[in-house]
């Protein structure tokens, strides 16, 4: 597959997997816990709920960002694919604590630890292919 061909899948797969976050967090930012409990929430429990879904709103929106010229963007799409993550394994840490949840966040689950991965993975491919040899990889002030 050529290289601009992989791109535009990769740009869809990742749009695709955008629509995740917009929605789910549009849908907790309106209906705070209602979105995914059915009983009465206290404010503490309403407001902590739609400040998270805020922030999987805006990292939605961060990620779709990326897309239009994601082979660019491998910066902001590891640290957003690293929040996922560390996000995945916290919920991985309340099944193993208080058991399996609710098929939809068990989707979550599957996204946030498996998809998000390999879509670091195939970005990382992306940005490599088009990396020309004259321009040089990004250099890392972290801990500089």
């Amino acid at each position: 597959m050529n290289a601009h061909a992989e791109r535009r899948l990769l740009q869809l797969a990742a749009g695709l997997a955008c629509l995740v976050p917009l929605a789910a967090g549009t849908a907790g930012v309106l209906s705070g816990p209602g979105f995914v409990f059915r009983g009465a929430a206290t404010t503490d429990l309403d407001s902590h709920f739609r400040y998270l879904s805020g922030i999987f709103l805006g990292a939605g929106v961060a990620f779709a960002s990326c897309v239009p010229r994601i082979e660019r963007r491998g910066a902001r799409f590891r640290l957003l694919g690293a929040l996922v993550v560390a996000g995945g394994l916290a919920r991985l840490l309340s099944l193993a604590d208080v058991g399996a949840p609710s098929i939809g966040h068990r989707f979550g689950l599957v996204m946030e630890l498996g998809v998000v991965p390999l879509l670091l993975l195939w970005q990382a491919r992306v940005g490599r292919r088009y990396r020309t040899p004259d321009t040089p990889a990004p250099v890392s002030t972290v801990g500089r």
